[in-house]
């Protein structure tokens, strides 16, 4: 896999995980979350770890900045 193909997974999830805090907001002030957001939220999160598992499999395993911050500092 390509330097650039590596990014565009991490751009992606970055994507997928700003959706995943928002559809959290969402339900967490509903005041009778539906099914259908439930749904989406779990397709959301299978989605990033389809990404985290083809990170890992190129050899780019997805580490937050805070994790690389301690490795570095």
């Amino acid at each position: 896999m390509t330097s650039d193909e590596i990014e565009e997974l991490k751009t992606a999830r970055e994507g997928l995980v700003k959706r995943r805090r928002e559809m959290a907001r969402q339900i967490g002030a509903a005041p009778l979350p539906s099914v259908e957001m439930a749904d989406e939220l779990t397709r959301v999160l299978h989605a990033i770890e389809a990404v985290d598992r083809a990170l890992n499999e190129a050899g780019h395993p997805y580490m937050s900045q805070g994790i690389l911050a301690e490795f570095q500092g």
